[in-house]
């Protein structure tokens, strides 16, 4: 049996595709004005339970969960704009997508995203930020 570059390239791109329940066709994570939005799509998806959102700045040593998306089913697509990004001063962000599977086991996919927004726009973030 022969196996052409090309195969072999597909196979290593299914390969790293499959993720705990989900087949994860693509992830991006873009400025989106003031925001930051959080796009995926899916092919096959079987015993998944949940996708999680996680976001991080450099400095923090941890991930903290910021939204949990239920999943549709099979060749789906996904949004979410994170609109409590500019509150903090960081400008560089990683976005994690955890996929949970019902059997407890998870795989992630990382984007790193710079974004800036104007001073005005942080500071009013904070000031409303104090009243809550």
């Amino acid at each position: 049996m022969k196996i052409t570059l090309n195969s072999l390239i597909l196979l290593l791109v299914l390969a790293v595709t499959v993720f705990a329940g989900a087949i994860v066709n693509s992830f991006s994570v873009s400025n989106l004005g003031d925001n930051i939005q959080i796009e995926w799509s899916t092919g096959q998806e079987s015993n998944l339970k949940d996708f999680i959102i996680q976001r991080k700045t450099i400095q923090s040593p941890n991930y903290t969960d910021i939204a949990t998306i239920q999943p549709k089913g099979n060749y789906s697509e996904y949004s979410y704009i994170d609109r409590a990004a500019y509150k903090t001063n960081d400008v560089f962000y990683l976005y994690r997508l955890k996929i949970e599977d019902n059997d407890g086991s998870t795989s992630y996919l990382e984007q790193s995203i710079s974004h800036s927004i104007s001073a005005v726009k942080r500071t009013w973030g904070s000031i409303k930020a104090m009243f809550r």
